[in-house]
């Protein structure tokens, strides 16, 4: 018997081992996914459209599908152009491609800590649950009076200025003042100091955060130590100059927190709740770094985004007058015109929800998302996808799937109604991410767009610069390269749609408001 069961135990031990080997085989044997021919040393570097690849991968599905292989230098990228193929990896394997891509630009520049790019592990797990305490679903509804508060503020902002000229800077100081003040409780100032700190960086991570230029500094690391004055080294000058303001932009707004904590005046934020929630037996150290980090890291990013979606949104409001229209005679027929929306209005306002989420969809302001990376070989659809492989969700080719969004070209936020009049399943939120690595703070930038977005209809009209003959003036949309978009600066008049509006009767609207 005992003899028996040895025997056993071997023909299994032997079995497993063959069966593994096997199966590592033919995961080997099995082809790369579909893409274009490599050149040697290069890759496919010099066929990608720089300013704006996401337009280059786009134009690559319709030749290889949805899910290609690309190389850029030495690296291995996947590029994933459809949701189906984005959740079923990153979603239904997201163990797997959870992990980040380790760039060296993001230690070059000094913005390794940041809780986008942390590898998947214990320290990124200690970030996402300080997020999920602050900005989970329930816990976001508490900034939502103070988002209705700066909502009203930019009302001001707009209506002193309406020809536009400030027009970005007045919805950069927006987001900026909502994100300070859910994560330092911190109240912006025009031109503040702080929020000029951490434009700047941002200015320069966001140009220091392509794959090509990553993916040159990875194949010739030595790039990375040529000094500063070195013709052609501009990167490195940009990234002396990114980490000279990055203490500032981590420490002097923590501060200003535990300073108002002492003095018993501080409010509620991310930031003081995280620390009155450390406890005598917790390492003390490495929460506080994890709070400095996960807040600054917080703050960057919501605050590019969620200008940035302001931005296509007047550019559409502007370029579509009929949707205007639509959406403000919504506003009327349930707000009137004696008082402003607030939040217990959202579910009566269908097509003002439908238009979010069209602006969401027509076109996500970080077109390439952040890249994922695979911990371990996998196969999807009789493909190999290599361990280590940079996964790239190409946003902007799952916006214009004409499966889903036909005419997707078009703005049309009546994609999102049925024909019964209420809003179907689509929420368009693909821009925010996937799986494990979803945007923490989805709820509160929803929020902060729906209330800025409600507000701006109810009291304006966004229309194009007129010429001295009274003829409305034509412009073709332009937008800004790198990991993040925008719209470049466009023509357009801010009209106030109630006669004889002025700052002293939007003043008393505000004020009269609950």
């Amino acid at each position: 018997m005992s003899f028996y069961l040895s025997a056993v135990g071997l023909i299994s031990l032997v079995t497993l081992v063959v069966v593994r080997l096997l199966a590592k085989r033919t995961v080997n044997d099995l082809p790369l996914p579909p893409g274009p021919t490599p050149v040697p040393v290069l890759g496919n570097l010099l066929a990608i459209q720089r300013d704006a690849p996401w337009l280059t991968y786009k134009e690559w599905s319709m030749i290889y599908g949805d899910l290609i292989y690309t190389r850029i230098l030495s690296q291995d990228a996947i590029i994933i152009n459809s949701e189906k193929v984005a959740r079923a990896l990153l979603e239904g394997r997201s163990s797997n491609y959870s992990d980040r891509p380790r760039f060296a630009t993001i230690e070059l520049f000094g913005i390794a800590f940041r809780t986008v790019f942390l590898a998947y592990g214990n320290t990124w797990r200690l970030h996402r649950r300080l997020y999920h305490q602050s900005f989970r679903a329930d816990a976001a509804i508490q900034y939502r009076p103070m988002q209705l508060q700066k909502a009203r503020q930019l009302l001001v902002d707009l209506l002193s200025d309406p020809e536009a000229n400030e027009l970005e800077i007045h919805l950069q100081n927006h987001s900026a003042s909502i994100i300070m003040s859910a994560v330092y409780d911190y109240d912006t100032q025009i031109n503040d100091p702080l929020v000029a700190i951490v434009k700047g960086v941002m200015d320069m991570v966001i140009k220091a955060e392509t794959p090509d230029k990553a993916a040159i500094l990875d194949a010739y690391p030595i790039l990375t130590r040529l000094p500063a004055w070195f013709p052609g080294a501009s990167f490195r000058r940009h990234a002396l100059h990114c980490r000279k303001y990055i203490p500032d932009m981590v420490e002097k707004p923590f501060e200003h927190v535990k300073k108002n904590m002492a003095a018993g005046t501080a409010g509620p934020s991310m930031v003081s709740e995280s620390l009155k929630r450390i406890k005598p037996e917790d390492d003390f150290g490495q929460l506080e770094r994890a709070i400095k980090e996960s807040s600054a890291t917080a703050f960057s990013a919501a605050s590019e985004t969620t200008y940035s979606t302001l931005l296509v949104f007047i550019l559409q409001m502007v370029l579509n007058p009929p949707v205007q229209e639509h959406a403000q005679a919504e506003i009327d027929q349930v707000i009137g015109s004696d008082r402003l929306p607030d939040f217990s209005d959202r579910p009566s306002l269908p097509y003002i929800e439908a238009i979010l989420r069209e602006t969401l969809r027509f076109y996500p302001v970080a077109p390439l998302g952040i890249p994922h990376a695979a911990v371990n070989s996998d196969t999807y659809e009789g493909y190999r996808i290599p361990k280590g492989a940079t996964l790239i969700t190409n946003h902007w080719a799952m916006s214009r799937d004409e499966s889903k969004y036909p005419n997707a070209s078009e703005f049309r936020p009546e994609r999102f109604i049925t024909e019964s009049g209420e809003l179907n399943d689509d929420t368009a939120m693909f821009g925010f991410g996937w799986g494990r690595r979803i945007c923490p703070g989805r709820f509160v930038a929803d929020a902060s767009l729906w209330s800025a977005i409600v507000s701006m209809l109810t009291v304006f009209k966004f229309t194009k610069v007129k010429d001295g003959h009274g003829r409305d003036i034509d412009f073709e949309p332009k937008w800004t390269a790198g990991a993040a978009s925008r719209p470049v600066k466009f023509p357009c008049r801010i009209v106030p749609r109630k006669a004889g509006m002025d700052m002293e009767k939007l003043v008393h609207l505000i004020r009269s408001a609950p």
